[in-house]
């Protein structure tokens, strides 16, 4: 090939590379639209359940305000619960119980992490899925705990500061402080202490209290959801479904969901109010226990007159939305009103919040069975070319009788209850008003705080100690929002539309733009060895505390009563095998005894029990022993005066003393159990009663046995059975001679 062909070559496949390059690789301003960092997380969090006095402080702000049910929760949102209540906090992925007496806040939480701030008070943490790049941290006055495997967490966090408890009962974590790092294993139970220097002490976790129980009371309505099967497990509050309404099979649209405790003439979005919930503006709070998931995720349908709930695909992540209607009117204000209705299956929701164009495909996606081509097209009408109206699309529900709900401007914007303050509309200015994705509405003060704006500063709200108190961080949180008073002058110029994230940080101080006020960050740790504490009087477990009606999964070590296991201090019940009762030595801790022989009885054991290391009765009586019941009385003599091998003792006590304990007459002759053994407990297998021997007279009754020294007796091993060696049976010759003669009375 000569040098022309070569070139020519070379200049084609040049070309050829270029080409390709520009097909695969996009412009980088059309990847960064697909990818805009202003994006808003694609969960949130919703407080789904309150007990007695719970205060809300919403983020930025610092007025504390009566909390209530279906307030969606993110970064800077606050908690406080006070003495006798009690809380609970739904990811979808993890659920956040608080106890009495417990503060708590949102240092970060968005697709992959979730930060979590505990000033005080104790947590209940249940972690059900974690992918590989999540990140759970919960940050404490003096420690960083990160939660690595699902499973259940508890943290207590104490009052004063100085220390914390991390109670691992399924999972696995590290606590990180002050340069060290300590992992928790499951059934673990470690005691951080100091803010200066980090002190560790673990433990065996103890057994369940009252909060732990009502936990896992909690977590069976997860479990035993019959909801779960028709939709993602990511959705926020499907189990609140089971209780108030059926599912059914729909030709058209598959399993729907339909409500069976609402008035006649409900409609959705009907029953609750409109807060401003940065960074998605006007957001949705229903008044009802299930009112979340419908409200958040899915569409609406009106069939035979009843409206059913279409939940998204159940193998698509979920994507939170604030509010998934359209408004109708120019820019959704029609007669002074504003109004609106719930989007229908397969319609596109429309962002009125800065979003990408991949943002606008994955929550309409998530939610419902749409066309890519569709979603296309309205994201071109009403966000690129900034329509202010949306046409050319039939929305289904704008024409049921009742949809559409509508109030006047003022009470939109300051929270009020929407169903006090619903006018009605006229059905011909409807039909012919156009639709709106977002309402030109701005908002006040009164919807950062919510419908109970009222009771600001006038609730329950945690001491200033705590509710200022810095915590320790591992991963630095973003940093703390932005009042609402600094970005009220900014949201009035764009009435209706959030504020895009170079905006809001334009309005942040410089001084807090870089350094949380409320976080110190921990240095790098090293892993260290924490002191392993095992107390042998450590109290059983679940004692004096109620078991749960379920108890927890095997999983638990030492965490729960043993089934069917009666209380170790009542007498003559016995204690599982291999574990030495409350408050007794361990077995090494008695005087040794003669070797285990298969011809004598088993020796004397506390509770009428033998111990795990000697062999267990076999319910019959041994070889070469006389029947249990022609075994002599206490305090009398044998009948042929002579004691035999493999027979108990003349002198046998009733109250029989506890290990540790030498026997009554000090003895221990081979091949006979200790003097403590008593005589009073009935014997497995017993035959029928036998005569008894003759009393004997009184004089013989009380007669003492003289007692060989040690050394005359021959080892055990050198002993024959049954065989009594000669030195014996001198011994015994003298004490038959000795026994014969009268003795004076006692």
């Amino acid at each position: 090939m000569d040098n022309t062909s070569k070139q020519k070559v070379l200049w084609m496949g040049a070309l050829l590379a270029l080409i390709l390059l520009t097909i695969v690789q996009p412009p980088k301003a059309v990847a960064q639209d697909q990818y805009g960092s202003d994006d808003p997380p694609g969960r949130v969090a919703r407080l789904g359940y309150l007990e007695g006095s719970v205060s809300f402080d919403p983020a930025g702000e610092s007025d504390w305000v009566q909390a209530v049910p279906n307030r969606p929760m993110t970064i800077g949102d606050k908690l406080w619960v006070d003495r006798g209540s009690r809380a609970e906090v739904q990811l979808g992925t993890a659920t956040i119980r608080l106890a009495e007496n417990t503060g708590m806040s949102f240092l970060n939480l968005d697709d992959r992490t979730v930060q979590i701030q505990l000033t005080s008070g104790s947590l209940n943490v249940r972690v059900r899925r974690m992918n590989r790049d999540d990140v759970f941290e919960i940050d404490t006055p003096n420690q960083a705990f990160s939660v690595y495997q699902p499973g259940r967490y508890r943290l207590e966090a104490s009052e004063d500061g100085n220390y914390t408890v991390v109670s691992v009962r399924e999972g696995e974590g590290e606590s990180t402080g002050n340069g060290q790092t300590f992992t928790l294993h499951a059934g673990q139970r470690g005691t951080f202490s100091g803010t200066e220097t980090l002190n560790a002490e673990v433990v065996d976790i103890a057994g369940p209290d009252q909060f732990d129980n009502w936990t896992y009371d909690r977590d069976q309505r997860y479990e035993r959801s019959r909801s779960a099967r028709y939709l993602s497990h990511d959705v926020v509050g499907y189990e609140d479904l089971d209780d108030y309404g059926d599912w059914r099979e729909d030709p058209s649209y598959g399993h729907v969901w339909f409500p069976n405790r609402v008035d006649a003439g409900w409609a959705p979005y009907h029953e609750g109010y409109w807060a401003w919930v940065a960074p998605w503006g006007w957001t949705w709070v229903d008044d009802a226990p299930w009112g979340y998931a419908p409200f958040h995720y899915g569409r609406w349908i009106s069939a035979g007159g009843r409206w059913g709930w279409v939940a998204g695909p159940v193998d698509v992540v979920p994507v939170y939305a604030p509010a998934l209607v359209v408004f109708v009117g120019s820019l959704g204000v029609v007669g002074g009103n504003v109004g609106w209705f719930p989007l229908g299956p397969r319609e596109v929701y429309v962002p009125t919040y800065n979003v990408s164009r991949e943002y606008v495909n994955r929550v309409n996606i998530s939610n419902t069975t749409v066309n890519t081509t569709t979603i296309n097209n309205v994201y071109n009408t009403t966000i690129v070319n900034k329509s202010t109206t949306i046409t050319n699309v039939t929305y289904v529900n704008k024409t049921v009788p009742g949809a559409v709900t509508a109030v006047p401007q003022q009470a939109f914007a300051s929270a009020q209850p929407v169903a006090k303050a619903a006018v009605k509309v006229d059905p011909r200015q409807i039909a012919s008003a156009p639709i709106a994705a977002r309402v030109a509405v701005a908002p006040s003060r009164e919807s950062v705080l919510g419908v109970h704006a009222n009771t600001a500063n006038r609730v329950t709200a945690p001491p200033p100690a705590v509710a200022n108190r810095q915590v320790i961080a591992k991963n630095t949180p973003p940093p703390p929002p932005v009042p609402f008073a600094r970005q009220q002058q900014a949201l009035a110029a764009h009435p209706g539309q959030a504020l895009a994230k170079q905006e809001v940080q334009s309005l942040r101080p410089t001084t807090t733009a870089q350094v949380h006020p409320m976080v110190k960050m921990a240095p790098p740790g090293k892993p260290a060895t924490p002191n392993m504490v095992r107390p042998s009087n450590q109290p059983a477990p679940g004692a004096n505390t109620p078991a749960p009606s379920n108890p927890p999964p095997a999983t638990q070590p030492n965490n729960r009563p043993e089934p069917n296991r009666p209380p170790a201090a009542q007498p003559n019940n016995r204690p599982e095998p291999n574990r030495p009762e409350p408050n007794q030595p361990p077995p090494n801790n008695r005087p040794a005894e003669p070797p285990v022989r298969n011809d004598r009885p088993p020796s004397a054991q506390p509770n009428n029990r033998p111990q795990p290391s000697q062999p267990q009765p076999n319910n019959r009586p041994e070889p070469n022993q006389p029947p249990p019941n022609n075994r002599p009385q206490p305090n009398q003599p044998q009948p042929n005066n002579r004691p035999e091998p493999n027979r108990p003792p003349a002198t046998q006590p009733n109250n029989r003393p506890e290990p540790n304990q030498p026997p009554a007459n000090n003895r221990s002759e081979p091949n006979r159990p200790p003097a403590s053994q008593p005589n009073n407990r009935p014997e497995p297998n017993r035959n029928e009663p036998a005569p008894r021997p003759p009393t004997p007279p009184p004089s013989e009754r009380q007669q003492p046995q003289h007692t060989p020294p040690p050394a005359a007796r021959p080892a055990p091993e050198q002993q024959q059975p049954h065989q009594p060696a000669p030195e014996e049976k001198k011994r015994q010759e003298e004490q038959r001679k000795q026994n014969e003669k009268p003795q004076p009375p006692q």
